[in-house]
């Protein structure tokens, strides 16, 4: 049994077909062509705008010519992300899709459920014939998850529709009608680097195992941050044993909480046990104050054949150690007007040293505008002090909810009839595209819902089965019951 073997049928398929088409952020060519070649096929207009997004249109049904236009919004590319024992070329092959009981996963990598199922459940609408609807238009951006950017280069006019559902969220039963703004730091330190002398072995340090995570979705669960794991390690090597470093590379991912780290060490040849009791000793309070939220946590320390031929400046690596250390990262505070609701976050997501220059790249995350203002603040001042560069870019304001409307209320009308108890109304931590194309378009009535996925943008990654079969009754019940113009 495949996932085409799935009911609602129709909607598995086309999530099939999305797993086929290699779209990884930035690389997503072939799904805009896929799309395109797949509204020819099904009849139906498509169009690509001038900056690479598609666009779907349909006509009403007969007797609906009178409701109120509505887009069904998703975005078409997805996070690449692979366990370290996977062999997988995001730009090339398909993703190896699995059953596991009462989920969908994947081989290893990321599933791109988030949001491949999103934007099958809005083909669908246009494929199945038995759907009822006003006038319907689907938007697919593209290179949602590393900047926004095809929300950001939408064109307002472009669209017609006057109501935007968001298939992105992440879990049935919640009314999304609110997110998160974001902003992203880049901290930049210079480094001359050094031969390394005679009497050095080198080593590298690997931490792996970790949960990861989407770092707004996840980041209120208490997981491990493998760069501060990593960065916390170091403190100690470098100050007590004159450890060097040669390379340090954590993360990939500006919106993945880093499930991984490596190091490359260069260690005093008469201070090696010392140094490796010391790894383990710090490693060992990691996991237990990670016991329950990261129970995989792992570490090794291997010994290389050849040392490292050069190394970090040991003052700039120190300074970039302890501001490492020192910057925050995980939620700041939560929501006052929301219960359980993250409201100001950090995720310190990549570290790289690359030709003289040691960069920290973090997301942060607010629901509050000046919060994240007084954030980035004291990020630029900790950095700051620490000698490094430091910059601000993509940065976005929040989706404000707005509760009382005649769409908000269609929603919560059909989820009770559809699943017989009540719809919950909540805001997200996520970054969401509504804030963006809801700043082009003010006039547009906005919610968000989803089935069930668990651990985006992590090779955890999975979706529930039965949460994509009764989002598909409840999207055409609401499309049933759109207001009239």
């Amino acid at each position: 049994m495949t996932i085409k073997d799935l009911e609602p049928k129709v909607v598995w398929s086309n999530f099939y077909s999305l797993t086929q088409v290699p779209r990884p952020s930035k690389h997503e060519e072939k799904a805009q062509q896929f799309l395109l070649d797949w509204g020819k096929a099904h009849g139906v207009e498509t169009f690509r705008d001038e900056t690479g997004n598609i666009i779907f249109r349909a006509p009403a049904t007969p007797g609906f010519e009178n409701r109120r236009g509505v887009i069904l919004q998703g975005h078409m590319d997805m996070v690449p992300q692979k366990t370290a024992a996977t062999s997988h070329d995001f730009l090339t092959d398909p993703i190896r899709t699995m059953i596991d009981g009462e989920w969908v996963t994947a081989d290893g990598t990321t599933l791109g459920a988030d949001n491949g199922i999103g934007l099958a459940l809005a083909m669908s609408v246009l494929e199945d014939p038995s759907v009822q609807h006003g006038p319907i238009e689907v938007l697919a951006t593209y290179d949602e998850e590393t900047g926004m950017t095809g929300a950001n280069l939408l064109r307002p006019g472009v669209l017609k529709g006057d109501i935007l559902i968001n298939l992105d969220s992440e879990e049935e039963g919640e009314l999304c009608v609110g997110c998160a703004g974001g902003l992203d730091v880049t901290a930049d330190f210079k480094y001359r680097q050094y031969r390394t002398e005679y009497g050095y072995s080198g080593y590298t340090l690997k931490i792996s195992g970790l949960q990861g995570g989407h770092s707004g979705m996840d980041i209120s669960l208490g997981r491990a941050n493998a760069n501060k794991v990593a960065a916390r390690i170091l403190l100690p090597l470098i100050e007590k044993f004159g450890v060097k470093v040669a390379d340090f590379t954590g993360g990939s991912l500006r919106n993945a909480i880093p499930f991984e780290a490596t190091v490359s060490l260069l260690v005093p040849e008469s201070l090696e046990k010392k140094v490796k009791d010391t790894v383990k000793a710090v490693f060992a309070t990691v996991k237990a104050e990670y016991a329950e939220s990261d129970p995989s946590a792992a570490m090794s320390l291997v010994k290389d054949k050849e040392p490292a031929a050069r190394y970090i400046q040991e003052n700039v690596m120190l300074k970039a150690v302890k501001a490492m250390l020192a910057c925050p990262s995980g939620v700041e505070r939560m929501s006052r007007t929301m219960e359980g609701l993250t409201e100001t976050s950090i995720n310190m997501a990549i570290v790289r040293t690359v030709k003289g220059h040691l960069t920290v790249h973090s997301l942060m995350r607010s629901a509050v505008d000046s919060a994240k203002a007084a954030l980035a603040d004291k990020v630029r001042c900790l950095f700051d002090l620490a000698g490094a560069e430091v910059s601000f870019a993509g940065g976005y304001s929040g989706w404000t909810p707005k509760l009382d409307t005649p769409m908000n209320k269609v929603m919560m009308e059909q989820f009770q009839k559809v699943y017989g108890y009540p719809m919950k109304i909540m805001a997200t931590h996520g970054g969401l595209e509504c804030a963006i194309m809801g700043a082009k378009y003010p006039a547009w009535e906005m919610v968000s819902i989803g089935p069930t996925i668990k651990y985006p943008h992590s090779p955890d990654e999975k979706l529930k089965i039965d949460t994509v079969a009764r989002t598909w009754e409840y999207l055409k019940a609401v499309l049933v019951n759109v207001p009239g113009k």
